[in-house]
């Protein structure tokens, strides 16, 4: 027993480096909190796709269609809209065009670029996701405790944070 509270012990203290800086634990927690909320958002839809028996479309390829919504994009910009981990944009896409979820024409000005916009069934998967984060935004304020003005906090803080991450990699910070 004392082994293991000491083991504990050690496990909560931070190493000298964090010490040094009271911003590293927070700093640290918030980035692996921002991966594994991630992660959380595609199981939740994964769950709401199983249980509604939409086998053909995974969560990557739901946020996907989600973000395309009513507009008619490159897959360049898809990818900037949204984040997909660990995804190849491209293949998705094309899983989406064969499966008739969304349809693709080449530009007529630049051959080598091709633009993508949802079907008629993409856009009922869009719905449906939508109809998800509607539901979840019911329940926000009075299970989870967030309203309108700390989401708002939040947001602002987490884009302070990507465009401090943009500007060390455009700036070499």
């Amino acid at each position: 027993m004392n082994m293991q509270a000491d083991l504990m012990g050690k496990m909560r203290q931070p190493s000298g480096e964090a010490r040094g800086n009271p911003l590293k634990p927070g700093y640290i927690d918030a980035l692996n909190l921002i991966e594994r909320l991630h992660r959380r958002l595609l199981d939740v839809i994964k769950d709401d796709f199983e249980r509604h028996g939409e086998p053909e479309v995974n969560p990557v390829q739901a946020l996907l269609i989600y973000n395309i919504a009513d507009a008619e994009l490159t897959a360049g910009e898809l990818k900037t809209r949204g984040h997909y981990h660990g995804s190849n944009v491209s293949y998705n896409l094309k899983k989406l065009v064969e499966a008739g979820y969304v349809h693709h024409e080449r530009s007529s000005t630049d051959k080598r670029s091709v633009r993508v916009r949802l079907t008629p069934k993409g856009q009922a998967i869009r719905n449906r996701v939508d109809a998800l984060y509607n539901r979840q935004m019911q329940a926000l304020e009075h299970l989870v405790g967030l309203d309108a003005g700390e989401l708002d906090r939040i947001n602002k803080a987490l884009a302070r944070l990507e465009r401090y991450w943009t500007d060390q990699i455009l700036y070499r910070l």
